[in-house]
């Protein structure tokens, strides 16, 4: 029998186990996608974890929302939400970070870090790659759907995809 996991907002003392999932996600996802030099630089986990302590320490990432999926004690997933690097009207959060081990693909940890990080009435963007079909999957299923703008991060190709919430209020 599988344990429950649960979702909860990060916090510091969680940095280096959220840094450590991400990098192990990252090769599990993106290998052959991205290049194996990013992939096992072996400074990674080390630039992650300054990656987390600023997103949960610094006065810039205020405004964001930080969760993470435990299970068993062991971080098996993280998300990130936050406003939109550029003002925009259609969106008002953007998806920065949602990431689940592959051996929890399937589990509802990725919609749960979703549902805990985003709420039902926010119209939200994200990045996914191309080709991910696992994830863009996952996207469609939560009501996002590409809107046609592409861009390239270290050689991998990206789709924007976006929810627009319904009966909002502005």
């Amino acid at each position: 029998m599988v344990s429950q996991f649960t979702v909860r907002p990060a916090r510091i003392e969680d940095v280096a186990a959220m840094a450590g999932m991400l990098v192990e996600s990252w090769r599990e996802t993106y290998r052959g996608l991205m290049s194996d030099r990013v992939l096992d630089d072996p400074g990674l986990v080390a630039a992650r974890e300054r990656f987390w302590t600023a997103a949960l320490t610094d006065e810039r990432y205020r405004a964001n929302r930080v969760a993470l999926a435990e299970r068993d004690g062991a971080v098996i997933g993280v998300a990130m939400a936050g406003p939109p690097e550029a003002q925009t009207s259609e969106w008002s959060l953007h998806l920065y970070v949602l990431y689940v081990l592959a051996a929890e693909h399937g589990t509802g940890v990725g919609t749960a870090l979703l549902n805990g990080v985003v709420e039902p009435h926010e119209s939200v963007a994200l990045w996914v790659a191309d080709p991910n079909p696992r994830a863009q999957a996952f996207y469609l299923k939560h009501g996002f759907a590409p809107d046609g703008a592409v861009q390239s991060v270290e050689g991998v190709r990206s789709i924007r995809m976006v929810r627009i919430a319904r009966g909002r209020r502005e």
